[in-house]
């Protein structure tokens, strides 16, 4: 019989391995980044085209390789990071399993350019799945330039899994800005197709979270700093006025390593603990400085992860930082118990006689007069005719419109014609049927109503739109703008209109008739937020999520009182949607209460 297993051959394990480094052009994006910060670089750029497909380019200026270290990084296990086993709990760089190379030359065209300081030439070698194509000495600048091209030319199953160009660019955008916030002291630049997305200079913390997020970021920040023998924690949080829908601004770093820990995330929001609105979350950069000792990183193969050996007192730590941070500044209520010195009594004074208030008196004032005159001028503008109806103790019926329900859902419940609908603590509309009530969430209904109406507005026929007069402006970074940029026309065919007046800035001049200017730029946030963690792959998703998010934000909300034509609307609209029942998140609109349930209430 023969042997079973059988050792893989190297370019298949390279392949395997890569599939645990790579998963797209971001991974690329993140191992090259980190290599360059690892070199000791001062300016870092980053050339991207066809959103990493056809390229992705990183160029340094840092320490740079010889000849031997060139050819030896594109080995598997092969790193200058580490040394043996003890090391992996000493880690004070980005890089250190020694694959990252190895894996990207095993599923792309590899091109690499490095030179030392004190070296006359360069070295350049070129690699093709694997396999070293060419090596030569070349003429190069000081540093390492790494070109990846054809991603996954020799996987296609896997490049075809990989998303749209806008989806794609969005994540790498995602680890370009980690990586820049994680190193304000670098200089980074990033450009993709011939268009310079980004150019960040050397700076503190504050500005270089300005450079990204855009200038209107810098009044959020409120600065958060702790010093503990167990950890240290600097950086900024965002005012509680500013939480948002979606957890994008969201970013802990511990050593310079950006993670993903909901321990800690739980523990920021503890720090928030009765500032927030429902629903949202805050923005915050926090810097988490600790002895490597303490922590195990080499848990995951992306390094997102992190193990803390004392997970209960960092998250107290943070927990108290955060809180200290939004009294201090007073963003949070805080006890004061300083004296004030006016509410203090004088004691060099108590033997001074009290002084008696003097009190004047108009003895020339009649209440009555303007009481009677007013009495006069009513008399005269409008005379009684019934006076009987002074002294009449009835209380005046109040008129209702009758509300027709023509449906096939009444039909089935045999409604009565000519039945009354009312409102309901400013929340539900109630209307009778022959045996029982309907009670309808109002929120929810006109939740239902907009949504099939923007969407056949996006996808049939185009809202109007009612013109400012003057024109609204709203700030965009990097990634709202890429997805501004994705959904323009759809945005458009809802009714708001749009120009751009510079790179990030845009210009509203059109809004939907059901929407008012003050909620303009809380509805294009929640559309930006709807997709900010990722971009649907085809149009008919993205429509949907798109007017989920403003139909959400548009309908009436609990506690608006209608009247009796609001009312009587909602009714009849909701009961002509394709679909009555729920909501476009799946939530019951209404239910109804049979005259059998009343009577087991009286039972």
């Amino acid at each position: 019989m023969s042997n079973c297993i059988k050792l893989l051959p190297d370019h298949v394990a390279n392949q395997i391995a890569a599939g645990e480094v790579v998963q797209r052009p971001a991974s690329v994006v993140k191992e090259l980044l980190e290599n360059a910060v690892d070199a000791n670089a001062s300016r870092i750029k980053l050339i991207v085209k066809d959103a990493g497909k056809t390229l992705v380019q990183v160029i340094d200026n840092g320490v740079g390789m010889n000849e031997t270290d060139a050819r030896l990084s594109l080995e598997r296990h092969a790193t200058s990071k580490i040394a043996a086993a003890e090391d992996l709990f000493q880690l004070h760089t980005k890089g250190f399993r020694g694959e990252a190379l190895a894996s990207i030359a095993a599923i792309a065209h590899l091109e690499l350019k490095t030179k030392q300081d004190h070296e006359d030439i360069g070295t350049q070698i070129q690699v093709e799945g694997s396999e070293v194509k060419e090596q030569q000495p070349i003429v190069t600048a000081k540093g390492t330039s790494i070109a990846v091209k054809n991603l996954f030319f020799n996987i296609p199953a896997r490049r075809n899994f990989l998303k749209s160009d806008q989806v794609e660019l969005k994540h790498i955008i995602d680890e370009f800005q980690r990586v820049a916030l994680a190193h304000p002291d670098i200089a980074f630049d990033m450009v993709h197709n011939s268009n310079e997305l980004f150019q960040l200079q050397a700076s503190n913390l504050r500005q270089r979270i300005v450079g990204i997020m855009g200038t209107k970021s810098n009044e959020k920040l409120v600065p958060v700093e702790e010093s503990t023998d167990l950890l240290k924690v600097k950086g900024f949080i965002g005012k509680p006025e500013y939480a948002k829908r979606s957890r994008g601004e969201q970013f802990i770093f511990v050593n310079n390593r950006y993670i993903k820990d909901h321990y800690l995330n739980h523990a920021i929001l503890a720090g928030f603990e009765g500032l927030l609105k429902d629903k949202t979350h805050p923005s915050y950069f926090l810097y988490l400085d600790i002895d490597p000792k303490r922590i195990d990183i080499n848990i995951h193969p992306t390094k997102t992860e992190i193990k803390f050996d004392d997970q209960h007192a960092i998250y107290s730590i943070i927990q108290s930082s955060v809180k200290h941070s939004l009294g201090q500044f007073n963003i949070a209520p805080v006890l004061d118990f300083e004296k004030d010195n006016s509410l203090e009594t004088n004691y060099k004074q108590h033997h001074s006689p009290a002084k008696i208030p003097s009190i004047e008196v108009d003895r020339d004032y009649n209440p009555f007069k303007t009481e009677t005159a007013q009495r006069q001028i009513q008399q005269k503008s409008k005379p009684i005719t019934n006076w009987e109806d002074l002294y009449s103790t009835e209380v005046p019926k109040t008129s209702t419109e009758t509300v027709e329900f023509e449906s096939k859902l009444f039909e089935e419940q045999e409604f009565t014609t000519n039945s009354k609908a009312f409102q309901l603590g400013d929340k539900y509309l109630v209307s009778a049927f022959k045996s029982g009530l309907i009670l309808i969430n109002q929120h929810r209904a006109h939740y239902r109503i907009l949504y099939e109406a923007l969407l056949k507005n996006i996808t049939e026929q185009p809202a109007a739109s009612q013109q400012l007069l003057f024109p609204l402006e709203l700030e965009l970074n990097q990634k709202t703008s890429l997805v501004f940029e994705s959904l323009r026309e759809s945005i458009e065919n809802t009714g708001f209109r749009f120009s751009t007046s510079s790179k990030n800035q845009l210009v509203i001049n059109g809004i939907p008739d059901l929407v008012q200017e003050q909620q303009v730029p809380q509805i294009l946030d929640e559309i930006f937020s709807a997709f900010t963690d990722d971009l649907p792959s085809s149009s008919f998703e993205s429509n949907t999520i798109l007017a989920k998010a403003l139909a959400k934000n548009m309908a009436i909300k609990t506690g608006v009182q209608l009247d009796q034509a609001e009312i009587n609307q909602i009714i009849d609209t909701l009961f002509s949607c394709k679909d009555y029942l729920q909501t476009p998140d799946q939530k019951q609109i209404y239910f109804n209460l049979s005259l059998d349930d009343i009577s087991k209430k009286f039972a």
